[in-house]
């Protein structure tokens, strides 16, 4: 069954996330996704995070669907206008990807490439609704296509706002310009989680509980300070910080989490940050305490 089919019928789901490599040598990160095993439901391939120059997000996700993988194509808007826009999404259809999350993007200035000039010709409603008249067979011209893509078409949600009120009223909206499901901000606090999903109880989409393993307490502090939305509680930085094996330590971190997390989401998203390897065992895991 594809991602769509198995979120339909109500399946508990896990999705995680790749970056393309700088450069064509896809070696170690096609070795990671094989070290997920089969235990991954669909995986995200990041598009010029942090606004650093790597290969596209289009093609790896091509290459995954040659891996017998399901990718879900991320698709940002700061470097493209409509028209590129508008192209990636037929041409991801034509090679085979079938899901696609649709972001604003990081901005050049914040990346290697600091005198890029951003785009931003849309914005993500706007990419919303250039994705919905390509669905229905045309262009944001009004001009017919030959052939429409029937894509999946996820948003992101980030229950740690500031203003979750404001959050709320652009997940309402992205609904309604077409997107069918979510993948959220990192997670740490099951709390503010049931918050945010009694918030958007009346959304009519299923909802993907982000988790980035938790490498040491100096990524999380960082996190902490530069990442919009996510707080890691002073009691997890402390537990890291003081486990002797770190991977085992992220592994029991991220499984409490989908434990506390499962009766409030439809699936999990999980961002390994190069740890793919341990997808597998914190999957295993999830599924014997969290009966997923």
């Amino acid at each position: 069954m594809t991602l769509r089919e198995k979120l339909s019928k109500g399946q508990f789901v896990f999705t995680a996330e790749i970056g393309p490599p700088k450069g064509v040598d896809v070696t170690r990160t096609l070795n990671e996704v094989r070290a997920m095993g089969n235990h991954i439901d669909a995986i995200n391939v990041t598009d010029l995070q942090g606004g650093l120059m790597k290969m596209s997000s289009l093609a790896l996700s091509h290459l995954l669907v040659d891996e017998g993988r399901e990718p879900i194509f991320q698709l940002t808007a700061s470097a493209r206008n409509r028209l590129a826009i508008q192209s990636e999404l037929l041409s991801a259809y034509a090679l085979g990807i079938r899901n696609v999350l649709l972001l604003g993007g990081d901005p050049p200035s914040v990346g290697d490439h600091k005198d890029a000039k951003p785009v931003y010709d849309l914005d993500t409603m706007g990419m919303f609704q250039a994705v919905k008249a390509l669905k229905s067979g045309t262009d944001l011209a009004g001009h017919s296509l030959e052939g429409a893509p029937d894509l999946f078409v996820a948003g992101a949600a980030n229950p740690g706002a500031k203003d979750l009120e404001v959050e709320c009223q652009k997940i309402e909206k992205k609904v309604e310009h077409g997107c069918e499901f979510f993948q959220t901000q990192a997670v740490y606090e099951a709390a503010s989680f049931e918050t945010f999903r009694r918030m958007t109880k009346n959304v009519r989409a299923p909802f993907l509980v982000g988790i980035i393993l938790v490498k040491s307490a100096k990524m999380a502090r960082y996190m902490n300070e530069h990442i919009p939305g996510i707080h890691v509680p002073d009691e997890i930085i402390q537990e890291v910080d003081d486990a002797r094996d770190k991977e085992k330590k992220a592994v029991e971190i991220a499984v409490r989490l989908i434990r506390e997390l499962k009766p409030m989401a439809e699936g999990v998203h999980l961002m390994p940050i190069g740890w793919g390897h341990l997808l597998p065992e914190v999957i295993e895991q999830a599924k014997q305490e969290a009966k997923v």
